[in-house]
């Protein structure tokens, strides 16, 4: 159990939130807000390990296509990002909200470049520099605790050549906060690569059954507040991006759903190698997982509040899917934004 995890935080992460999304009200959401820190550092304090559990390092979708391995498609999404900001070799690229460094490490071989990632969490940065030095990327990338809200703060106005963030800002309080620092930290002409979490035109919030849906995504994935598409691209405008590239790459209709892997169903496994990622998403996977987090929270093996969270995460899952089957929500709204030159 690392010291460097807010223990108590674990333990009361789920208190942001009121179970039943009809009595979670708008001063639960404004107290999220408020204390968007405490919410995000809590979760990935007490879910870091069950996403390298069942995701690996790099924590995001990607679309599939027939045949092909989940880590592979992982990876692609990463290059496809990279290649549509059109990094070239040598560039300072910022990875904002950058997790344990799994698509930083990816995108510096991949592209050329320098990556810098910034997270405010001190778990996932203490394993993010040592899994980048057993890779032997140490000299190409960085780690630092930052509040992507103060990125200007820590790093200075016009300091990166391009910056990206892999569904991270959805943890911000607000898009116009994150997007503007960004902006700050970007030289002018530089580009801005991002996958956000959003909901799509198709959401009402005054459906209950969606707004369910959206509580549940909340909840599960310490998010403060789920926003729709429009308010993404609202936000990007109105901190004066220049958007280049903007597209749900959800909603391309490809064969094999983005969000398979959490559905537990094995008969969807596109490889052999891919059936234990799948089958800890089985009601098996996860009775398992979850009777060993209770035996371990029990004798001080992990944090108490891990095996809450571990709930949290399962209801995540659901409520994921079923936004993805009814097409209410994208983990990859996909936007390519510049800043202008002059």
């Amino acid at each position: 159990m690392s010291n460097l995890r807010n223990n108590e935080g674990i333990a009361n992460y789920t208190k942001f939130w009121k179970e039943d999304s009809a009595k979670d009200s708008e001063a639960d959401m404004a107290n999220r807000l408020d204390q968007y820190t405490s919410v995000v550092n809590s979760y990935y304090d007490g879910a870091t390990d069950f996403y390298e559990y069942g995701w690996g390092t790099n924590f995001h979708f990607a679309r599939y296509y027939p045949g092909e391995p989940f880590y592979q498609a992982i990876a692609r999404h990463e290059h496809y990002l990279a290649h549509n900001m059109h990094l070239r070799p040598g560039m300072r690229v910022l990875d904002v909200g950058c997790g344990v460094g799994g698509p930083a490490r990816e995108i510096a071989r991949f592209a050329d470049v320098h990556v810098i990632g910034v997270n405010n969490n001190d778990y996932q940065i203490d394993r993010a520099r040592k899994y980048t030095k057993k890779a032997g990327l140490q000299d190409q990338v960085e780690f630092y605790k930052g509040d992507f809200m103060k990125l200007v703060e820590q790093f200075g106005e016009n300091s990166f050549d391009a910056v990206y963030a892999i569904e991270a800002t959805c943890h911000a309080p607000s898009w116009e906060g994150v997007y503007s620092q960004i902006k700050g930290v970007l030289k002018p002409g530089g580009v801005f690569g991002l996958y956000e979490w959003c909901m799509t035109d198709a959401y009402d919030a005054s459906n209950p059954h969606h707004r369910r849906i959206a509580h549940g995504i909340e909840l599960g994935d310490g998010i403060p507040e789920m926003r729709t598409i429009k308010q993404a691209r609202d936000a990007l405008k109105s901190v004066g991006f220049e958007i280049e590239v903007d597209e749900d790459l959800a909603d391309k209709g490809d064969k094999i759903d983005w969000y398979y892997p959490l559905e537990g169903d094995i008969r969807k496994v596109q490889n052999l190698w891919d059936v234990f990622t799948c089958w800890r998403m089985t009601s098996l996977g996860k009775f398992t997982t979850q009777t060993a987090i209770s035996f371990f929270e029990r004798i001080g093996l992990v944090p108490k509040g891990t095996f809450d969270v571990g709930e949290s995460l399962k209801k995540a899952a659901d409520a994921l899917v079923a936004g993805g089957r009814e097409k209410l929500f994208t983990p990859m709204m996909f936007f390519v934004a510049r800043k202008p030159s002059n």
